[in-house]
């Protein structure tokens, strides 16, 4: 995994403080526009993720059938293309972030190798052992020692319950990547549920938007929002670790934080897309669902739009 093997890969300290509970460390919707304002991309001399991504996934309190097949199945979706070869597929979107590789130093011309992402373990936790209210400093590098037990060659993955708050996330993030502190950094993603939390910014296209925004309301191609939501986010957030798992790697640079490839295309999902309206997409006939991509075992998901380094822009399915 990565440019190596391991996700141990340079050093590079995150300093969070505890005050920014319930605010946004990210600033996106305060300095970027990516209706108008136009990416550019740069690989800042560190890592990406390559060749096999393990990821261990902890779902925090209790998550639920839907949330948890939905996630995984999104996740095999990445790899393995529906039988019915519908299109477009996941399969589509996850060969642009496999394209970033063309942005490494030495990268050979064609199409990119691909980057395998699987799960290859999982740990349930329903007791709430460390409370309701996790935080980035305290908490949050107990649990992925609990889920991974040190090994360095997995990327861990927490996802919360609806009844649980994330340090961080809510207000301009539901999903994020981030880097443990000292002495040995390492990449991790958190995802946030956006039932009880913030609904109107996490749970939408799927329900309405903040006050005063125009658009459509769509249909989460499951059935359940929550878990089409946090496909959403947590997509965003595995685009940004595979092109910047160290903080050094490929990403926009702006003034208030560095942006991965979901981030400076965010709320855009298809063509026409405006503040408040995520643009065209497909709806199923049969249970009225709105998607853009069709997945493994049938299942369709609602993907965000992510930058394209052959168009050098925001490309959706």
């Amino acid at each position: 995994m990565g440019s190596s093997s391991s996700l141990s890969t340079r050093h590079l300290a995150l300093v969070l403080s505890v005050s920014l509970l319930f605010t946004s460390s990210s600033g996106h919707g305060h300095s970027w526009d990516p209706y108008t304002d136009k990416a550019k991309m740069i690989h800042h001399d560190g890592p990406m993720l390559t060749g096999n991504v393990k990821l261990a996934l902890m779902w925090y309190g209790d998550c639920g059938k839907d949330i948890k097949n939905t996630m995984r199945n999104f996740i095999k979706s990445l790899e393995l293309p529906g039988k019915d070869h519908l299109q477009p597929q996941v399969t589509r979107w996850w060969e642009v972030v496999e394209s970033y590789q063309v942005m490494m130093p030495g990268a050979k011309p064609g199409k990119s190798p691909k980057i395998k992402v699987e799960v290859v373990k999982q740990l349930t936790n329903k007791s709430y052992k460390h409370g309701k209210v996790l935080t980035l400093q305290a908490h949050i590098p107990i649990l992925i020692e609990e889920l991974t037990k040190g090994d360095a060659n997995v990327l861990p993955v927490i996802v919360a319950a609806r009844d649980v708050s994330i340090q961080g996330l809510c207000n301009g993030k539901c999903a994020d990547h981030l880097l443990t502190e000292d002495p040995k950094p390492r990449p991790y993603i958190i995802v946030g549920n956006p039932e009880t939390e913030c609904p109107e910014e996490c749970g939408w296209p799927f329900v309405p938007a903040k006050p005063g925004s125009k658009g459509p309301v769509l249909k989460p191609p499951s059935g359940n929002m929550a878990a089409d939501a946090m496909v959403i986010a947590f997509a965003s957030a595995l685009a940004d670790a595979v092109t910047n798992p160290m903080e050094n790697g490929i990403y926009h640079e702006n003034s208030a934080t560095p942006m991965g490839p979901a981030a400076v295309c965010k709320g855009i999902f298809g063509p026409g897309a405006a503040p408040g309206n995520p643009g065209k997409v497909q709806t199923d006939p049969k249970t009225g669902g709105n998607f853009n991509a069709h997945g493994n075992k049938s299942k369709r998901f609602l993907l965000p739009a992510i930058w394209n380094p052959a168009t050098k822009a925001c490309w959706t399915l």
